[in-house]
């Protein structure tokens, strides 16, 4: 689906069939590298003003210590996925569940802004020469750098009028603008290192696609020891089972990625917050 987003599937026997055709391959030399650097560990921010909880987050309670610790990343509100004739639409999409939660994202968006805190906005983005787009992932989407739709530009470019978040999510003055060149908005990017220098701990997360970009870098901030809350009515995806089964994914076995909410009950908790 999606022509492969993330790679392909097949059953074992086919596997093996195709290994058992292969040429025996050369022995591989050089040792491996072994151990791997150790992971720098997140250290707990301390207890601030603005501190303050979602009480109705799932599966439990998230609280944040301070209005400094908190961070609201939007992913991925772009026209290239968004817009009704835009690349998402191009692949058969429907995008009206997408354009359904930006209301419920700028609830969120404007909520943070009047508590004055840290926003970074993603943008699934890559280089005008293509150079940091693997050539597995142009494999699986021919339509990456090409010019679909004039007033648009090239899919997936990096300045390109598609390439924009939708205007009612926009970047404000001062506001972080991240280009991600993967799924994640972690890989390849500098958010790790903006949101350590800001603080930031804790995050409030919105976006689509919800089982992609979405889901990866919350998976991405959950190895990097951020505690992350995905506003439930603030993200979408193009199949509704695919949501569904994200947010189950995420606040399983105690939250076992992070915690859910909604839009209503995060911006009230931040409203409320000391």
């Amino acid at each position: 689906m999606q022509h492969g987003v993330f790679g392909a599937v097949a059953a074992a026997d086919a596997v093996v069939a195709a290994l058992d055709a292969l040429p025996r391959a050369a022995p591989r030399g050089g040792a491996p590298t072994w151990p791997p650097p150790a992971p720098r560990v997140l250290a707990a921010a301390p207890p601030g003003p603005g501190g303050g909880a979602v009480a109705r987050a799932k599966p439990f309670a998230f609280a944040w210590p301070s209005a400094r610790a908190l961070g609201v990343l939007m992913i991925d509100w772009q026209r290239d996925f968004l817009d009704p004739e835009g690349f998402g639409a191009s692949l058969g999409n429907d995008v009206a569940p997408l354009r359904s939660a930006v209301p419920a994202a700028a609830r969120v968006l404007e909520a943070a802004r009047a508590r004055g805190l840290f926003v970074a906005h993603t943008l699934e983005a890559h280089a005008a020469d293509l150079g940091d787009c693997p050539p597995s992932k142009k494999r699986r989407c021919e339509a990456i750098g090409e010019t679909l739709d004039a007033s648009r530009g090239r899919v997936l470019v990096r300045g390109e009028p598609g390439n924009a978040v939708v205007p009612e999510l926009a970047p404000a003055a001062g506001e972080l603008v991240v280009h991600k060149p993967g799924k994640g908005a972690f890989y390849g990017t500098t958010l790790e290192r903006d949101l350590r220098a800001a603080g930031v701990t804790h995050l409030v997360v919105t976006g689509v696609t919800t089982e992609v970009c979405v889901q990866s870098t919350l998976r991405e901030a959950n190895d990097r020891g951020f505690d992350c809350l995905l506003v439930e009515d603030a993200t979408e995806s193009y199949f509704p089972a695919f949501k569904r089964a994200t947010l189950d994914m995420v606040v399983a076995q105690g939250g076992i990625v992070g915690w859910t909410a909604t839009a209503g009950d995060v911006a009230a908790a931040l409203a409320a917050a000391a």
